[in-house]
């Protein structure tokens, strides 16, 4: 939905209304990716088979739990904007920039590879998110980015170092 066509909740926030409607329209555009990618890391913690099985099974959901924990931070700071969190399946398939995952994926390592990439394009729209936001001189949404990149980076960091083809670029 485009910023000129949102309504917003009335609320005592001081962020002027046109950075709140901007930020809202932002933030559920990272919503919409952050839920793609909780669905993607199920996926892949749903049918893993083969090298480091139980390694990989338990490892890709920790990943879901942590993505999860920012999927609501994303949408209670919609709200807190005085937004509609926009987190339904219907406006995720249609919204989320993340390629779609793979679903006939079994092998250990191509479950790897497809999360990595998964996991990276998510940081690098995190990312760019928080230029945006201070932009907006709305903080408390930078940091919320910032928390959110620095904890994807992480968990892949724990991801693509299962992977051992080595096909990362260097």
């Amino acid at each position: 939905m485009r910023a000129d066509e949102m309504t917003l909740h009335p609320t005592r926030n001081d962020l002027p209304e046109p950075a709140r409607l901007s930020a809202v329209g932002r933030l559920n555009q990272y919503l919409a990716d952050a839920v793609m990618l909780q669905t993607q890391c199920k996926q892949a913690h749903w049918n893993v088979r083969g090298t480091n099985f139980i390694a990989l099974h338990k490892l890709f959901d920790e990943v879901n739990e942590s993505v999860e924990e920012y999927v609501d931070l994303l949408a209670e700071r919609i709200v807190q904007l005085g937004g509609f969190a926009e987190g339904t399946a219907t406006v995720v398939a249609t919204r989320s920039t993340l390629a779609e995952y793979p679903l006939e994926l079994s092998a250990s390592e191509d479950h790897v590879n497809a999360l990595s990439d998964a996991l990276a394009s998510f940081a690098r729209t995190a990312r760019g998110g928080i230029a945006a936001m201070e932009e907006l001189d709305d903080a408390a949404s930078a940091d919320i980015l910032t928390e959110v990149s620095r904890g994807i980076d992480k968990w892949l960091w724990f991801v693509e170092s299962n992977d051992s083809a080595s096909t990362l670029q260097r």
